[in-house]
Protein backbone atom coordinates (compact mmCIF):
# COMPACT_ATOMS: atom_id res chain seq x y z
CA UNK A 1 0.00 0.00 0.00
CA UNK A 2 1.42 3.31 -1.16
CA UNK A 3 0.10 6.41 0.81
CA UNK A 4 0.54 10.07 -0.33
CA UNK A 5 -0.04 13.54 2.34
CA UNK A 6 -1.49 16.25 -0.64
CA UNK A 7 -3.52 19.32 -0.59
CA UNK A 8 -6.85 19.00 -2.36
CA UNK A 9 -8.63 21.85 -4.46
CA UNK A 10 -9.57 23.53 -1.42
CA UNK A 11 -6.10 23.77 -0.09
CA UNK A 12 -7.15 21.16 2.73
CA UNK A 13 -4.71 18.53 3.46
CA UNK A 14 -5.37 14.87 2.91
CA UNK A 15 -4.55 11.90 2.94
CA UNK A 16 -5.22 9.44 -0.15
CA UNK A 17 -4.01 5.81 -1.66
CA UNK A 18 -2.18 5.95 -4.88
CA UNK A 19 -3.87 2.86 -6.33
CA UNK A 20 -1.76 3.38 -9.25
CA UNK A 21 0.20 5.82 -11.39
CA UNK A 22 -2.52 7.76 -12.37
CA UNK A 23 -5.20 7.79 -9.19
CA UNK A 24 -4.96 8.64 -5.76
CA UNK A 25 -8.19 7.77 -3.66
CA UNK A 26 -8.67 10.01 -0.66
CA UNK A 27 -9.61 8.60 2.99
CA UNK A 28 -12.19 10.05 4.77
CA UNK A 29 -10.92 9.99 8.02
CA UNK A 30 -7.87 11.57 9.39
CA UNK A 31 -5.99 14.06 7.60
CA UNK A 32 -2.30 13.23 8.17
CA UNK A 33 -0.27 10.25 7.81
CA UNK A 34 0.86 10.68 11.65
CA UNK A 35 -2.72 10.84 12.77
CA UNK A 36 -3.60 8.11 10.93
CA UNK A 37 -0.34 5.83 12.53
CA UNK A 38 -1.10 7.10 15.31
CA UNK A 39 -4.86 5.33 15.31
CA UNK A 40 -3.59 2.18 14.24
CA UNK A 41 -1.01 2.37 17.40
CA UNK A 42 -3.63 2.90 19.90
CA UNK A 43 -5.90 0.31 18.29
CA UNK A 44 -3.31 -2.54 18.10
CA UNK A 45 -3.34 -2.53 14.45
CA UNK A 46 -1.05 -2.30 11.53
CA UNK A 47 -1.33 0.59 9.41
CA UNK A 48 -2.70 -1.09 6.27
CA UNK A 49 -5.33 -2.67 7.69
CA UNK A 50 -6.21 0.26 9.72
CA UNK A 51 -6.33 2.12 6.07
CA UNK A 52 -8.20 -0.84 4.28
CA UNK A 53 -10.92 -0.51 6.74
CA UNK A 54 -11.50 3.57 6.61
CA UNK A 55 -14.09 5.01 4.29
CA UNK A 56 -13.32 6.51 0.84
CA UNK A 57 -14.00 9.53 -1.63
CA UNK A 58 -14.00 8.95 -5.49
CA UNK A 59 -10.35 9.10 -6.62
CA UNK A 60 -8.78 11.59 -8.12
CA UNK A 61 -6.42 12.35 -11.10
CA UNK A 62 -2.70 11.41 -9.94
CA UNK A 63 -0.63 14.25 -12.26
CA UNK A 64 -2.32 17.21 -11.72
CA UNK A 65 -1.41 16.81 -7.75
CA UNK A 66 2.33 16.25 -8.75
CA UNK A 67 2.19 19.00 -11.38
CA UNK A 68 0.51 21.70 -9.24
CA UNK A 69 3.27 21.13 -6.37
CA UNK A 70 0.05 20.08 -3.64
CA UNK A 71 1.89 16.95 -2.81
CA UNK A 72 3.21 16.93 0.79
CA UNK A 73 6.26 15.23 2.41
CA UNK A 74 4.63 11.85 3.24
CA UNK A 75 4.85 12.12 6.80
CA UNK A 76 5.31 15.45 9.07
CA UNK A 77 4.79 17.14 11.58
CA UNK A 78 2.26 20.41 13.06
CA UNK A 79 6.12 21.69 14.58
CA UNK A 80 8.74 21.19 12.34
CA UNK A 81 11.17 21.14 15.80
CA UNK A 82 8.88 17.67 17.13
CA UNK A 83 10.73 16.07 13.65
CA UNK A 84 14.13 14.55 13.59
CA UNK A 85 15.93 14.25 10.38
CA UNK A 86 19.01 11.46 10.23
CA UNK A 87 20.72 9.19 8.44
CA UNK A 88 23.11 5.91 8.67
CA UNK A 89 26.01 6.10 6.19
CA UNK A 90 28.63 3.14 5.15
CA UNK A 91 25.76 1.02 4.48
CA UNK A 92 25.43 0.47 1.10
CA UNK A 93 27.39 -2.48 -0.43
CA UNK A 94 27.63 -0.93 -4.46
CA UNK A 95 28.10 -3.04 -7.49
CA UNK A 96 29.83 -6.47 -7.67
CA UNK A 97 33.20 -5.60 -9.11
CA UNK A 98 33.20 -2.85 -6.16
CA UNK A 99 31.94 -5.48 -3.62
CA UNK A 100 35.02 -7.78 -4.77
CA UNK A 101 37.58 -4.84 -4.17
CA UNK A 102 36.05 -3.93 -0.62
CA UNK A 103 36.47 -7.90 0.47
CA UNK A 104 39.45 -7.51 -0.66
CA UNK A 105 40.66 -5.31 1.13
CA UNK A 106 38.18 -5.94 4.10
CA UNK A 107 40.52 -9.19 4.00
CA UNK A 108 44.13 -7.15 5.74
CA UNK A 109 44.80 -6.61 8.62
CA UNK A 110 42.62 -4.70 11.63
CA UNK A 111 45.52 -1.86 11.95
CA UNK A 112 46.07 -1.44 7.80
CA UNK A 113 41.88 -0.14 7.38
CA UNK A 114 40.78 3.52 7.56
CA UNK A 115 38.07 4.07 10.49
CA UNK A 116 35.72 4.22 7.51
CA UNK A 117 36.47 0.74 6.58
CA UNK A 118 36.62 -0.45 10.08
CA UNK A 119 33.17 0.66 10.86
CA UNK A 120 32.10 -0.64 7.33
CA UNK A 121 33.39 -4.01 8.09
CA UNK A 122 31.87 -4.30 11.44
CA UNK A 123 28.35 -3.74 9.97
CA UNK A 124 29.09 -6.52 7.27
CA UNK A 125 30.54 -8.77 9.82
CA UNK A 126 27.34 -7.86 12.86
CA UNK A 127 24.89 -5.49 11.19
CA UNK A 128 21.96 -8.10 11.29
CA UNK A 129 23.00 -10.56 13.98
CA UNK A 130 20.63 -13.28 13.82
CA UNK A 131 20.99 -15.04 17.85
CA UNK A 132 19.24 -11.82 19.01
CA UNK A 133 21.76 -9.37 20.41
CA UNK A 134 22.28 -5.76 19.29
CA UNK A 135 23.44 -4.95 15.77
CA UNK A 136 26.82 -3.41 15.37
CA UNK A 137 25.81 0.76 15.53
CA UNK A 138 26.32 2.34 11.99
CA UNK A 139 27.90 5.54 11.30
CA UNK A 140 25.34 8.44 11.97
CA UNK A 141 24.97 11.91 10.70
CA UNK A 142 22.10 14.75 11.82
CA UNK A 143 20.65 16.15 8.89
CA UNK A 144 18.17 19.56 10.28
CA UNK A 145 14.36 18.99 11.83
CA UNK A 146 11.23 19.14 9.71
CA UNK A 147 12.22 22.76 8.30
CA UNK A 148 14.84 21.40 6.01
CA UNK A 149 11.85 19.13 4.48
CA UNK A 150 11.15 19.78 0.71
CA UNK A 151 7.84 18.78 -1.00
CA UNK A 152 8.32 16.53 -3.39
CA UNK A 153 9.55 18.45 -6.76
CA UNK A 154 10.16 21.65 -5.03
CA UNK A 155 13.69 23.37 -5.19
CA UNK A 156 16.61 22.55 -3.04
CA UNK A 157 18.25 25.43 -1.27
CA UNK A 158 21.73 25.95 -0.64
CA UNK A 159 22.59 28.09 2.15
CA UNK A 160 25.36 30.89 0.97
CA UNK A 161 28.14 29.57 2.55
CA UNK A 162 28.30 25.84 0.50
CA UNK A 163 30.91 24.59 -1.50
CA UNK A 164 28.11 22.30 -3.77
CA UNK A 165 24.47 20.36 -3.75
CA UNK A 166 24.82 17.10 -5.32
CA UNK A 167 21.69 14.45 -5.37
CA UNK A 168 22.09 11.48 -3.37
CA UNK A 169 19.60 8.53 -3.63
CA UNK A 170 18.57 7.14 -0.30
CA UNK A 171 15.51 4.96 0.90
CA UNK A 172 14.41 6.22 3.88
CA UNK A 173 12.71 5.07 6.86
CA UNK A 174 9.54 7.02 8.66
CA UNK A 175 8.71 6.48 12.31
CA UNK A 176 6.16 8.02 14.87
CA UNK A 177 7.07 7.95 18.29
CA UNK A 178 3.84 6.79 20.01
CA UNK A 179 2.26 8.25 22.88
CA UNK A 180 4.18 6.10 25.48
CA UNK A 181 7.55 6.98 23.80
CA UNK A 182 7.64 4.05 21.52
CA UNK A 183 8.92 4.28 17.80
CA UNK A 184 6.86 2.77 15.37
CA UNK A 185 8.21 2.26 11.69
CA UNK A 186 5.50 3.64 9.27
CA UNK A 187 6.89 2.39 5.98
CA UNK A 188 9.74 3.93 3.48
CA UNK A 189 10.21 5.87 0.82
CA UNK A 190 12.64 7.11 -1.70
CA UNK A 191 14.13 10.14 -1.26
CA UNK A 192 16.71 12.35 -2.55
CA UNK A 193 19.44 13.42 0.61
CA UNK A 194 21.15 16.01 -0.98
CA UNK A 195 24.09 16.76 0.05
CA UNK A 196 27.62 19.15 -0.18
CA UNK A 197 29.92 16.33 -1.76
CA UNK A 198 33.16 18.96 -1.86
CA UNK A 199 33.10 20.25 1.41
CA UNK A 200 32.88 16.35 2.35
CA UNK A 201 36.02 15.59 0.57
CA UNK A 202 37.85 18.09 2.00
CA UNK A 203 37.97 16.38 5.22
CA UNK A 204 36.41 13.78 6.43
CA UNK A 205 35.58 15.70 9.83
CA UNK A 206 33.32 17.92 7.67
CA UNK A 207 31.04 14.84 7.28
CA UNK A 208 28.68 16.61 9.57
CA UNK A 209 29.05 19.61 7.90
CA UNK A 210 28.09 18.48 4.64
CA UNK A 211 24.89 16.85 5.49
CA UNK A 212 23.49 20.15 7.00
CA UNK A 213 21.08 20.57 3.87
CA UNK A 214 17.67 20.20 2.48
CA UNK A 215 15.96 17.16 1.64
CA UNK A 216 13.34 15.58 0.31
CA UNK A 217 11.81 12.34 0.06
CA UNK A 218 8.40 10.89 -1.26
CA UNK A 219 6.00 11.87 -2.76
CA UNK A 220 4.65 8.22 -1.45
CA UNK A 221 5.65 6.31 1.72
CA UNK A 222 5.38 2.63 1.40
CA UNK A 223 3.91 0.50 3.93
CA UNK A 224 4.73 -2.72 4.34
CA UNK A 225 7.91 -5.07 3.99
CA UNK A 226 10.54 -3.67 1.55
CA UNK A 227 11.44 -5.55 -1.55
CA UNK A 228 14.75 -7.38 -1.96
CA UNK A 229 16.21 -4.89 -4.05
CA UNK A 230 15.04 -1.88 -6.01
CA UNK A 231 17.01 0.82 -8.38
CA UNK A 232 16.25 4.26 -9.97
CA UNK A 233 18.10 7.11 -10.77
CA UNK A 234 17.85 10.93 -8.80
CA UNK A 235 18.85 13.96 -10.43
CA UNK A 236 18.78 17.73 -9.39
CA UNK A 237 17.54 19.79 -11.83
CA UNK A 238 19.59 23.14 -12.14
CA UNK A 239 18.28 26.00 -12.66
CA UNK A 240 20.83 27.14 -14.90
CA UNK A 241 20.19 24.37 -17.07
CA UNK A 242 16.79 24.89 -17.07
CA UNK A 243 17.09 28.49 -18.04
CA UNK A 244 19.27 27.67 -21.36
CA UNK A 245 17.29 24.62 -22.33
CA UNK A 246 14.61 27.19 -22.92
CA UNK A 247 16.45 29.75 -24.60
CA UNK A 248 17.78 27.63 -26.52
CA UNK A 249 14.74 26.10 -27.33
CA UNK A 250 12.83 29.73 -28.12
CA UNK A 251 15.57 30.24 -30.64
CA UNK A 252 15.59 26.63 -32.05
CA UNK A 253 11.82 27.43 -32.79
CA UNK A 254 12.38 30.46 -34.33
CA UNK A 255 14.60 30.10 -36.68
CA UNK A 256 12.95 26.78 -37.98
CA UNK A 257 10.00 29.23 -38.37
CA UNK A 258 12.14 31.58 -40.83
CA UNK A 259 10.51 32.26 -43.64
CA UNK A 260 13.98 31.04 -45.76
CA UNK A 261 12.39 31.55 -49.10
CA UNK A 262 11.43 35.12 -49.09
CA UNK A 263 14.02 36.16 -47.35
CA UNK A 264 17.31 37.54 -49.17
CA UNK A 265 21.14 36.95 -47.87
CA UNK A 266 21.24 40.20 -45.70
CA UNK A 267 17.56 39.45 -44.65
CA UNK A 268 18.36 36.35 -43.49
CA UNK A 269 21.40 37.20 -41.55
CA UNK A 270 19.87 39.87 -39.99
CA UNK A 271 17.31 37.87 -38.91
CA UNK A 272 19.72 35.29 -37.11
CA UNK A 273 21.87 38.23 -35.27
CA UNK A 274 18.51 39.10 -33.36
CA UNK A 275 18.11 35.32 -33.06
CA UNK A 276 21.47 35.04 -30.97
CA UNK A 277 21.25 38.14 -29.38
CA UNK A 278 20.42 37.93 -25.58
CA UNK A 279 17.14 39.14 -23.97
CA UNK A 280 17.31 41.05 -21.20
CA UNK A 281 14.29 41.65 -18.95
CA UNK A 282 13.10 44.49 -18.10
Amino acid sequence: MNLIQFLDGDNTRRVGIVENSTTVTPLNGPHTVRELALEAIALGTGLADYVASLPTEPPLDYAPILTEGRVLPPVDHPDDAHTLVSGTGLTHLGSAKARNAMHATLAAEETTLTDSMKIFRWGVEGGKPTDGSDPVQPEWFYKGDGSIMARPGAPLEMPAFADDGGEEAELAGLYVVADDGTPHRIGFALGNEFSDHVMEKKNYLYLAHSKLRCASIGPEVFVGELPKSFDGTAAVQRQAFVDAYRMMTNRISIFVNLPLVSLDRLALQKRLDEIGKPRVDA
